[in-house]
């Protein structure tokens, strides 16, 4: 069988999941990781015959698509924000939403307005893959970056993406829920579960059956549990003039920005992201420091 003919397979394979484009961009993935071969190669080489050892990968490959199994996890990493990171069903696909809070942050921290912010501490809580935590550090190489994560099998990949891409972080195994600190931070980032248990009835098959639900759903009654808790953790543990930032849920923005207003957080800003839904808060200082929390 030649490349070509492993396409028509593939789309015969795979057209009750995917529509045609999707199953052409799949492939061409999957063609890139086993084969080597980006899409203009892979033109050139469509009738050459593939060898049995790279044809079974393939059908290994397409039996987990079949089952609705992501890419991702399937050939074992993705790219975020021009990174590579190893995924496995431990963590999270990193989505292109959040690497529009990491432009926001790295712009913050970088312009001539946020001095004070320069060579300082950044907290990613809820890091997952490492994608935030080590983008962050990739693009602002001066600041100590440190990370929580609360799954081990999650610290382990985050650790490992950390090498892979040469990026120094400090990982830490704790549970925001209930974790005292006394180190302080420039800025505390986070893309915490944030969807209800309502909403998952609407959530694809393929995201319910193979991402980790802990880094996925939050109660009904508790929308921003994270939110609140990590909002705590602020006032304890961030710098004067520090940011707070988050991804959250769009349907509960104004709910989001309204709980950081009552903790005395001020210049909050409720960002959208590319497709028009609410994403992003960022919050900068309080109104009152208490020390004695």
């Amino acid at each position: 069988m030649n490349l070509k003919q492993l396409l028509h397979h593939f789309t015969n394979e795979l057209i009750a999941i995917y529509d045609e484009q999707e199953i052409i961009s799949i492939f061409n993935i999957t063609v890139e990781h086993i084969s080597g071969f980006n899409r203009s190669q892979l033109m050139l080489n469509a009738d050459a015959e593939i060898e049995d050892v790279k044809y079974n990968e393939y059908l290994l490959a397409l039996s987990r698509l079949k089952t609705g199994e992501p890419l991702q996890y399937v050939i074992g990493d993705t790219v975020f924000y021009g990174l590579t990171f190893k995924v496995s069903g431990a963590v999270l696909i990193p989505r292109p939403e959040t690497e529009e809070l990491v432009d926001w942050v790295i712009e913050r921290c970088g312009s001539d307005q946020s001095k004070t912010l320069k060579n300082g501490s950044i907290l990613d809580i809820g890091t997952g893959s490492g994608c935030i935590a080590i983008s962050l550090k990739k693009n602002l190489d001066n600041f100590k970056v440190s990370a929580i994560d609360v799954s081990e099998s999650a610290l382990a990949i985050a650790s490992e993406n950390a090498q892979l891409n040469n990026a120094e972080i400090n990982f830490i195994h704790a549970d925001i829920l209930s974790y005292k600190s006394t180190e302080m931070y420039d800025v505390i980032v986070s893309n915490p579960p944030y969807i209800t248990m309502e909403e998952q009835k609407a959530m694809h098959k393929n995201v319910l059956e193979n991402e980790p639900h802990l880094a996925l759903f939050v109660s009904n009654e508790e929308p921003l549990i994270f939110y609140e808790a990590i909002a705590e953790f602020a006032l304890r543990n961030l710098n004067e003039n520090g940011l707070l930032c988050f991804e959250i849920n769009e349907y509960l923005g104004k709910e989001t920005v309204q709980m950081l207003s009552d903790k005395s957080f001020i210049n909050i800003e409720l960002r959208k992201d590319m497709q028009g839904k609410d994403r992003m808060v960022l919050a900068s200082g309080m109104k009152l420091r208490n020390d004695s929390f």
